[in-house]
């Protein structure tokens, strides 16, 4: 099998000091950078909205960020306003090494939010990374990067799901932690199959 490490939204606004700032979310960058050298095949993702996104808290009358509002496509949590293109806080952390094979970006349909590395929140709309790994013959994934409750939990249950081998280095994560999500995430995750070392 063939390996890729997944580094997810390591960006600005999830780092302290951002707009929805992660606790802890830059501790991890010089592991990230390190584990680098392991793999052949390194892919990024980065979170990037417009403006007026419909997962704002902003885009919604009277609406509070991290309250709960019912989408077409389900539950969605409305965010601060975050990662919006071409932004600073859209930016990788600037520590981050970025000379990976492929940047995937992510959340770009103003309509729908997009957690997954894989799916929009939808389940159903693809990234268009699957198709990239399975043409590249990769098989094993290993994820870090943020958050570990929502865009790399979500990313690591939906590889599972599409048959990849998957693990995710927790120490190479931080969490939101809102409302219990953490703890729901690494349930969810190891009943998806996901390892989580």
């Amino acid at each position: 099998m063939s390996d890729a490490l997944i580094v997810i939204d390591v960006q600005n606004d999830f780092c302290p000091g951002g707009a929805l700032a992660v606790a802890g979310g830059d501790e991890i960058v010089g592991g990230i950078n390190a584990l680098m050298a392991d793999f052949d095949t390194v892919i990024l993702t980065q979170d990037w909205h417009p403006a007026g996104h419909s997962s704002f808290a902003s885009s919604h009358d009277g609406a509070a960020p991290m309250s709960l509002i019912e989408m077409p496509y389900g539950l969605q949590v409305l965010w601060p306003d975050h990662c919006i293109q071409g932004s600073e806080g859209a930016a990788f952390h600037k520590d981050l090494r970025v000379d990976g094979d492929l940047i995937i970006r992510k959340g770009f349909n103003p309509a729908i939010d997009s957690y997954s590395a894989f799916f929009e929140n939808d389940h159903t709309t693809p990234t268009g990374l699957e198709g990239y790994l399975r043409t590249r013959r990769i098989d094993r994934l290993v994820m870090v990067g943020l958050a570990l409750d929502f865009c790399v939990n979500y990313s690591a249950v939906d590889a599972a799901r599409l048959g990849f081998d998957v693990t995710v280095r927790q120490e190479l994560t931080r969490a939101i932690d809102f409302d219990g999500s953490l703890q729901a995430a690494l349930d969810g995750m190891q009943v998806a199959g996901v390892a989580i070392a």
